[in-house]
């Protein structure tokens, strides 16, 4: 539950992050695309004003000095009076408006008096008096350079400019509903890339999350797993320690000689649960330590061969064979007293799980560039299954025995990190009844 939580979590923040983004691009580009389209609907608006300006301004068309279009535009010129009026002196709107490219759209306009009364209109085609009604109406209400109004379903926009004799206006109006279609598609297509986008991202942010969450998952549940086992590995010696307690409570007047064996018990408790702590106090620190370590040059052969005189007598006890090949002078970076330690755990594991006169072999050599130990020992081996979770804390093929022989399931464990601190692997391959191999390759 915690998990599914945290995933949850995980995948609406990453929606939330990405639906703003795609909020801000699409908007972004909406907005200079918007602003571009109506940018050019206002510029062909002032074009379609301007031959109107110039007709109007004094020596102009509609200006003083000239009664007709010819004699207001000279008779030297005909064709500059054809191309910038009609024959009643307002703008042509059946071709290119100066400036060019008006043909493609529906266009009018509307000559007024200064009561806002239509005295003229020039449309390419006939809009109907309703029509230019109810577009002077919104002009009228909204006399503005640029605006925008909705007639009958057509969007339009318009101009308002008054006419310099001051006696009335002229509305320029435009037919803009190409250009808002293309804004509502650009719309509809963003919304359209967003959801399918938005889809996407939701299956491939739910799938990455739970991957995501997969280590961290596996690593809680190892340190469940490592609490509970620590628990119950110190449970056992506190119960024998408490009974051990109350068996010389209920016998205080023996004296401490007829005693001697519940204090025996008592100690032998204790020193496992310091052995148990020190490990668990040494694998923390381990982990601690990984990035601080500091790596010096020492000789493996020699820190080897000091453990293995280390371990014969014990190995003799045991009445084991030991043959062991160390090649001399090999030399790796880290620390030797931690490295004695993976060869001692090894050696140990060796000889609490050989057969009875059984035998050891260790060799320390260089193998394909890299320098690799060896430690072998015959007995019953390790089924198959369990060779990949040896090395976890904890971790007993045979529990029972392990109890025997002392062990927690926590040598394997820090030979383990110890090795990878040095930037090294471990391994173990066993045959069932065999023998049983680890091997450490160093660089």
């Amino acid at each position: 539950m915690m998990f599914n939580k945290l995933r949850n979590r995980f995948l609406l923040m990453n929606m939330v992050i990405i639906t703003i983004i795609m909020l801000v691009a699409f908007g972004t580009i909406y907005t200079i695309t918007y602003r571009n389209v109506y940018k050019e609907i206002n510029m062909d608006l002032h074009r379609m004003a301007e031959p109107n300006r110039k007709m109007e301004a004094p020596g102009g068309v509609n200006g003083a000095g000239g009664t007709g279009v010819n004699d207001r535009l000279g008779s030297a010129n005909p064709d500059a009076a054809d191309s910038m009026a009609n024959l009643d002196g307002t703008p042509k709107l059946d071709g290119d408006f100066p400036g060019g490219g008006h043909d493609r759209a529906i266009a009018f306009i509307l000559k007024t008096d200064e009561n806002w009364s239509i005295t003229e209109t020039n449309s390419r085609f006939d809009m109907g008096s309703e029509v230019y009604a109810a577009a002077l109406e919104e002009a009228k209400a909204h006399p503005v350079d640029f605006g925008q109004v909705t007639i009958d379903g057509t969007r339009w926009a318009y101009s308002v400019q008054p006419d310099l004799s001051g006696t009335g206006y002229s509305v320029f109006f435009m037919d803009v509903n190409a250009q808002q279609s293309i804004l509502n598609n650009l719309t509809y297509t963003f919304s359209a890339v967003a959801l399918a986008m938005l889809g996407v991202i939701y299956l491939a942010s739910r799938y990455f999350a739970g991957r995501s969450i997969k280590p961290v998952r596996e690593a809680f549940e190892k340190q469940k797993r490592f609490i509970a086992d620590a628990s119950h590995e110190l449970k056992t010696p506190l119960a024998v320690i408490n009974t051990n307690a109350d068996v010389l409570l209920a016998n205080g007047q023996d004296t401490i000689n007829t005693q001697a064996k519940w204090l025996h018990h008592i100690k032998s408790e204790t020193e496992r649960m310091k052995t148990l702590t020190n490990d668990l106090l040494y694998l923390t620190e381990m982990d601690d330590a990984r990035t601080r370590m500091l790596h010096v040059p020492f000789d493996l052969s020699e820190a080897i061969d000091s453990i293995i005189l280390t371990m014969e007598a014990v190995i003799y006890e045991k009445d084991l064979t030991l043959d062991y090949e160390i090649e001399p002078n090999l030399t790796v970076s880290g620390s030797s007293e931690q490295m004695k330690q993976v060869a001692m755990i090894l050696l140990d594991n060796a000889i609490k799980y050989s057969n009875p006169q059984g035998t050891i072999q260790v060799t320390l050599k260089r193998h394909h560039g890299h320098i690799q130990l060896t430690v072998c020992n015959t007995g019953a081996g390790i089924p198959a299954e369990h060779l990949d979770k040896i090395f976890d804390r904890f971790y007993r093929v045979d529990s029972s025995r392990a109890r025997k022989n002392g062990g927690y399931g926590l040598g394997l464990a820090i030979a383990k990190s110890i090795v990878e601190q040095h930037k090294g692997k471990i391994s173990a391959k066993s045959v069932p009844n065999e023998k049983t191999t680890f091997v450490v390759q160093l660089d």
